[in-house]
C-alpha cells in the first residue's frame, strides 16, 4: 500500500510533536514536497504540504495542513519587496494555495517551500533553543556540529529568514540543518525518514553535549529559605494565594489558572540567578507569545507568611505594569496595536510554584508549559555559556506584530460563561449534572463535586478532559471536607467564580415519624451544607476581587406547606432564607446570590430515585411512573420540569443579561400557584 506524500507528514509531524523534548505544543512547523496530477490539464505539478497557521504537530491531521503549488510559491521570491514590507507575503500564499480546504499558510511557509529539499521541519526544542539563546551560540553550533548544523542570525520569521536558511543549505550541501539564533532549529531530509532522523540528531545531539560539558549548577547555589516547602504545606500555601493571585493576573480581563510545582520549576526558583534571569526574559516567539515577556516574580522567602507575601505581591504587581507599560510605550509606533493589557501571565512563588494564566483552561496550562521550556532553555545556555535572549525591541516587533493581532482578531466569539470557573454540588447525576454540563457548554471550566469521588469523576469526563472539567470528593455536611473540595478546585483553574449550592437528599415522613436523625441529616447536607459551601467559596470571591455568583438550588416547598415533609420544606426554606442574608452581606464584593425553586423534578432526579418518588407516590395516590405526569398535570403550563429547566434558569442568572440582579428567586415549577412569591 502506498503511502502519499501528506500522510507521510502528517505520521512524521505526529511522532515529532508526541516528544516535549522536540517542541512545545502548537511550536514548529513540518513540511513535504511531492507530485500530483493537476485535476484542470492532468499534468504533473509539483505541491507543497505544509502545517498551517495555529496547528499543532503532535494532533495535525490533513485539515490542519496548507497546499500550495511549489512553482508559483517559488515565483513569489520575484516579486518580494524586502523585509520592511515582508508582511505582505503572507497575504501573496493565498495565491499560491492549491484547491479548497485547509488551513491559512503560516509565516513559515517561505522557509519550507524556498528551502530546496522534499522534507522540511522547523522544531522548537529546549536543548535547541538552548544553543540558539548562548552568547556564544554560533561557536557552539560549530563546535558541537561542526559543519553538518549552520548558524543562522536572529531575523523574526518571515519571507527573508526563508530566503536566508535556503541560501544556507544551497552554499552548504553536506549540512543537515541550522541553529537559528534565539529561536530553534530547522532541519531538512531528502526523505521523511531522513529529515525526521536529522531533526532528532540535533536535538539529541545538543541535549548529550550540554548535559557532558555543561556546569552542575547553572542556575547558582541555592539560596536558603527559598527551597520548595514540604508537599502539603506547599499546596496549601498555593491554595491560599491562588484567589489573590487570579485577581491580580485578571484586573483587564478574566484569566483561568494552572499551577504546577514540577521540581524543575521548584528548583529554579530556589536559584540564586533566579531574579538576573527571569528579569531577561523568554526568548522563543513561541513562549513570549503565551508568557509575556518576563513572568511576576515574588522576591520573599518561602519562609515568609501568608500576609506577607500577600502585601509583596500587591506591591509587585502595581509594579509589574507600570513596567509592561514601560516596555509598549518605549518601542510602540503609529501602527502598532493596542496594548492588550499589562497583568502577568506568569507568576513565580518561591518554595510554592507556578502560576500561569490564560483566557482558557488550556491556554493557562500551555503557557506554564512554555515557561518550563523557558527555564530548560536558561539551564542549558547557562551550562555552557550565558543565556542571551534577543532584545525587547525585537520581542514587541513580535508580539505587536500586525500578523499576530491578525490571527488573534480571527478568532471566535468567546461564549457566555467563557473565563468563568463554576463548583456545582451534588453534580455526579441529576439537576446538579445537568447544570455543569450546560456550564460547561457555555465555556465554563467546570469543578463536579460530589460525596461519591468516583462518580464525580466519571461525570466530569463526560465534559471533556481537565481543562474542561475535574470531579473532586465533597461532604457537603463536613467543612474541612467542603475546605479541601474549595482548595481543589482553585488549584485546578485557579479560582471560583460560580457557586452552584445543589447537594441534597429528601425524607418523605409524617411529623410524627420524623426522628431527630432524620431532621439532622436533611439540615447537615443542605441548611449546612450550602453555608458551608457558601462560606468557602465567598473567602475566595472576595479575595479574587472580581465578583461572581452563588445559586441555591432551593425548591417550591420553600414557600408551600405541603404534606409529609417537614424537614425537607425547613431546611428549603432555611436555604431560601440564606439566598436573601448573602445577597444583602456579599452585594459589596460584587458578589451576587440568587435561588432556584423547582418543583416535581422527576426524571434523572438522585432524589426521587433514591425513595422520595415512592413515597410522594404513596402520598398522593398515585403510580410511581406517573408521578411526573401527576406533577405536569397540578401546574399551570400543565408541563413535566426536567433537569434540563433547572440548569437553564442557572445559566440566565449567571450569564451576561441579569448583572443587576441579586437576591432573586426563580421558580421553575411549571407554575404553581400557592407557591408564587409574595
Amino acid at each position: 500500500m502506498t503511502i502519499s506524500t501528506a500522510e507521510q507528514l502528517i505520521s512524521r509531524s505526529n511522532r515529532l510533536g508526541a516528544e516535549k523534548k522536540n517542541t512545545n505544543y502548537a511550536g514548529g512547523n513540518t513540511s513535504a514536497k511531492g507530485f500530483e496530477p493537476d485535476p484542470v490539464t492532468g499534468e504533473q505539478i509539483e505541491l507543497l504540504w505544509v502545517k498551517g497557521s495555529g496547528g499543532d504537530l503532535g494532533t495535525l491531521t490533513e485539515k490542519g495542513l496548507s497546499t500550495l503549488r511549489l512553482d508559483r510559491m517559488r515565483s513569489l521570491a520575484n516579486v518580494y519587496p524586502g523585509v520592511d514590507r515582508e508582511d505582505e507575503m503572507v497575504a501573496a500564499f493565498d495565491y499560491c494555495l492549491h484547491g479548497k480546504g485547509g488551513a491559512a499558510p503560516s509565516i513559515d511557509t517561505a522557509m519550507h517551500g524556498l528551502v530546496d529539499a522534499p522534507h522540511v521541519d522547523h522544531l522548537h526544542p529546549d536543548s535547541g533553543i538552548a544553543i540558539a539563546t548562548a552568547k556564544d551560540g554560533k561557536e557552539l553550533t560549530a563546535q558541537i556540529f561542526g559543519g553538518k548544523v549552520l548558524w543562522v542570525d536572529w531575523r523574526r520569521p518571515g519571507f527573508q529568514l526563508g530566503l536566508d536558511i535556503a541560501a544556507i543549505k544551497d552554499e552548504n550541501p553536506n549540512a543537515v540543518g541550522c541553529i537559528l539564533g534565539g529561536h530553534g532549529i530547522t532541519a531538512w531530509g531528502e526523505t521523511s525518514e531522513e529529515c525526521e532522523a536529522n531533526s532528532l540528531w540535533i536535538i539529541d545531539t545538543a541535549a548529550d553535549y550540554i548535559s557532558e560539558h555543561g556546569k552542575a549548577q547553572p542556575f547558582g547555589a541555592q539560596l536558603p529559605g527559598f527551597e520548595g516547602l514540604p508537599e502539603t504545606e506547599r499546596l496549601a500555601r498555593a491554595a491560599a494565594l491562588a484567589p489573590t493571585l487570579r485577581g491580580l493576573a485578571s484586573r483587564d480581563k478574566p484569566m483561568i489558572g494552572h499551577f504546577t510545582d514540577d521540581e524543575r520549576v521548584l528548583d529554579f526558583l530556589a536559584s540564586e540567578k533566579l531574579a538576573e534571569l527571569a528579569a531577561l526574559g523568554t526568548s522563543c516567539p513561541d513562549h513570549f507569545l503565551r508568557t509575556k515577556i518576563k513572568p511576576m516574580v515574588l522576591d520573599l522567602p518561602a519562609t515568609a507568611t501568608l500576609q506577607e507575601q500577600l502585601a509583596r505581591l500587591a506591591e509587585l504587581h502595581v509594579e509589574y505594569r507600570a513596567d509592561y507599560q514601560a516596555y509598549y510605550d518605549a518601542h510602540k509606533d503609529e501602527s502598532s496595536p493596542a496594548i492588550r493589557g499589562a497583568d502577568p501571565l506568569i507568576v513565580l512563588i518561591p518554595g510554592v510554584g507556578m502560576f500561569s494564566y490564560g483566557a482558557n483552561k488550556q491556554t493557562a496550562r500551555v503557557a506554564g508549559e512554555f515557561y518550563l521550556n523557558a527555564i530548560n532553555v536558561m539551564r542549558g545556555a547557562e551550562a555552557l555559556s550565558t543565556y542571551t535572549p534577543i532584545s525587547d525591541a525585537e520581542k514587541f516587533r513580535i508580539e505587536y506584530w500586525a500578523l499576530e493581532e491578525a490571527k488573534l482578531a480571527r478568532m471566535p466569539k468567546p461564549k457566555s460563561h467563557a473565563g468563568r470557573i463554576a463548583l456545582v454540588t451534588g453534580a455526579a447525576s441529576g439537576i446538579g449534572k445537568a447544570i455543569a454540563t450546560r456550564l460547561a457548554a457555555e465555556g465554563a471550566c467546570v469543578v463536579i463535586a460530589d460525596l461519591d469521588l468516583a462518580k464525580a469523576q466519571a461525570a466530569a469526563a463526560e465534559l471533556g478532559n481537565a481543562d474542561v472539567a475535574v470531579g473532586v470528593a465533597a461532604n457537603v455536611a463536613d467543612g474541612a471536607a467542603v475546605q479541601a473540595a474549595m482548595d481543589a478546585a482553585v488549584l485546578a483553574f485557579g479560582g471560583i467564580d460560580l457557586v452552584v449550592n445543589n447537594a441534597g437528599l429528601s425524607l418523605s415522613k409524617k411529623l410524627l415519624e420524623t426522628t431527630e436523625a432524620d431532621w439532622d441529616l436533611q439540615h447537615d447536607v443542605m441548611a449546612k451544607g450550602s453555608f458551608l459551601v457558601s462560606k468557602a467559596a465567598a473567602r475566595v470571591l472576595i479575595d479574587q476581587r472580581m465578583g461572581g455568583d452563588i445559586i441555591y438550588i432551593s425548591s417550591k416547598n420553600s414557600v408551600f406547606a405541603g404534606p409529609n415533609n417537614i424537614a425537607y420544606s425547613a431546611t428549603k426554606a432555611d436555604q431560601a432564607h440564606q439566598v436573601r442574608l448573602l445577597a444583602v452581606e456579599l452585594g459589596e464584593h460584587g458578589v451576587r446570590v440568587n435561588g432556584i425553586n423547582p418543583d416535581g423534578v422527576v426524571r434523572g432526579s438522585g432524589i426521587f430515585a433514591s425513595g422520595w418518588g415512592a413515597n410522594r407516590a404513596a402520598t398522593y395516590g398515585v403510580d410511581e411512573e406517573d408521578l411526573g405526569q401527576f406533577y405536569a398535570n397540578r401546574t399551570i403550563l400543565k408541563r413535566e420540569v426536567v433537569p434540563e429547566n433547572v440548569a437553564d434558569a442557572v445559566y440566565v442568572l449567571t450569564g451576561p443579561e441579569l448583572t443587576r440582579t441579586t437576591g432573586l428567586h426563580i421558580p421553575v415549577d411549571s407554575g404553581v400557584a400557592a407557591a408564587f412569591l409574595r
